[in-house]
């Protein structure tokens, strides 16, 4: 078998077999990067079919190791996000689900760009740890029923080669290679259930419609053709999600969500939304009775007693999850008004995002530090009418020299009309199942 081959039959449109792909997998390293490059380019314009997705995700998954959670008792469920600005979802589902019954072994990753890390949030209280041991992460799902560590290196390595030639050779955003990269970490963290959360507009990955369900249908076909119960909703990422960007703001949210607080009224649809979905894939109930379950859930205290549970399982001071005014305040708190009177008909989420970057809540560079206290948390939204002069935004930050940029930078991802815009959905539709 030879790598030209490969890359010449790929660049004509024909089918790779799973013996070809394991070949080009276990050969990273061995074979040349720029006949690597070649063949990323030739599926970046040809594409792959399901069969083909599916065999370089197992192949992926083979290069490392896997983490076996039959030790556990129940059906493990797992859930990911192609992730946005203040989405905070994982720390308010998780929870809920867990409170059910479901357990919950999860890795998260951190943020980088734009977009926040589950990690990263966590990390914001003091004392809480996410680098654990193996036996320990085992040993904490089965006592409390979830636990939140960070991603392992040794899960799908080959994914993390093929990233750094995706990114140097404009070939990030195919679906097949976006769809195998995010499944070849979830197939080897080892869940039965996995529901996918899936981004579109203008805070995701995804900007339309269109490319978020072609995502959303590769990554349901590679679960399902690996053996595990997948399906995935499309949830709306045209604005931040809640109204908290930033990494303790974002936790003062979940702690407020998980408190039986409806509001942030979009954030709190979504989250329900997608834990009733995961309950009704891991077979509990109708979906009517997986909601009521996971309203219950919120509304006894048990899912925010979990989140407690979990902090202090891993390190970290339950007290700030019991009493979110502990968490510590910016230095530098400044308010954002409207240069006008209107409707604000569009938000540039990611411009929002790097707004929040400037202040120190995000990073460039992995290695780069994070200000836990540092955020946006937005008093407008799409759809909202201000006046001249209302507050827009409070920014939260430990560098004032960093104020005026974010203030621009905010300002400008933000559209007036003299019209209220058309109201979007929160979440557009799903795959996998008909509900």
């Amino acid at each position: 078998m030879r790598i030209y081959e490969i890359i010449n039959k790929k660049k004509r449109g024909h089918e790779l077999t799973a013996e070809e792909i394991s070949f080009v997998i276990k050969g990273l390293g061995s074979i040349p990067d720029y006949q690597t490059s070649a063949l990323l380019m030739a599926i970046f314009f040809q594409g792959m079919n399901a069969a083909e997705t599916t065999a370089l995700t197992m192949a992926m998954v083979d290069s490392g190791e896997r983490v076996d959670l039959s030790s556990i008792e129940g059906i493990t469920v797992d859930k990911h996000s192609t992730g946005g600005v203040g989405d905070k979802t994982t720390l308010i589902v998780i929870p809920i689900v867990a409170a059910l019954g479901l357990p919950v072994a999860k890795m998260s990753g951190r943020g980088l760009g734009h977009t926040g890390g589950t990690v990263d949030k966590l990390e914001s209280i003091p004392g809480f740890q996410t680098a654990i041991g193996g036996d320990e992460f085992l040993n904490i799902v089965k006592k409390h029923g979830l636990c939140v560590v960070g991603q392992s290196a040794n899960l799908a390595p080959a994914d993390k080669k093929l990233y750094a030639l995706r990114d140097v050779t404009a070939t990030v955003d195919s679906v097949p290679l976006i769809a195998a990269s995010i499944m070849s970490k979830k197939i080897a963290a080892g869940a039965e259930c996995i529901l996918l959360d899936v981004k579109t507009g203008s805070g995701a990955f995804m900007k339309d419609l269109e490319g978020a369900r072609e995502l959303a249908k590769a990554m349901v076909d590679i679960g399902v053709g690996c053996g595990r119960k997948t399906a995935a909703l499309i949830t709306d990422m045209s604005a931040p999600l809640g109204r908290a960007v930033g990494n303790s703001l974002e936790l003062k949210e979940v702690i407020q969500v998980l408190s039986n607080n409806e509001s942030p009224k979009d954030l709190y649809e979504v989250c329900t939304a997608l834990a009733a979905n995961i309950v009704f894939l891991a077979g509990q109930g109708t979906i009517e009775e997986c909601n009521k379950k996971v309203h219950d859930a919120i509304t006894s205290g048990s899912a925010l007693k979990k989140l407690a549970d979990m902090v202090e399982a891993q390190g970290g001071d339950r007290t700030y999850i019991e009493d979110p005014s502990r968490f510590p305040l910016a230095p530098f708190i400044v308010e954002v008004t409207s240069p006008q009177k209107g409707y604000i008909s569009e938000m540039d989420t990611e411009g929002i995002g790097l707004a929040g970057m400037d202040l120190g809540a995000g990073r460039e560079t992995a290695e780069d530090k994070i200000d836990f206290s540092a955020g946006i948390i937005l008093h407008a939204k799409t759809g909202d009418y201000v006046e001249k002069g209302q507050p827009l935004a409070t920014l939260h930050t430990s560098r004032s020299a960093s104020v005026e940029t974010a203030t621009k930078k905010f300002l400008n991802s933000l559209t007036f009309a003299e019209a209220p815009p058309p109201q979007r959905p929160m979440i557009y539709g799903n795959v996998g199942f008909g509900l």
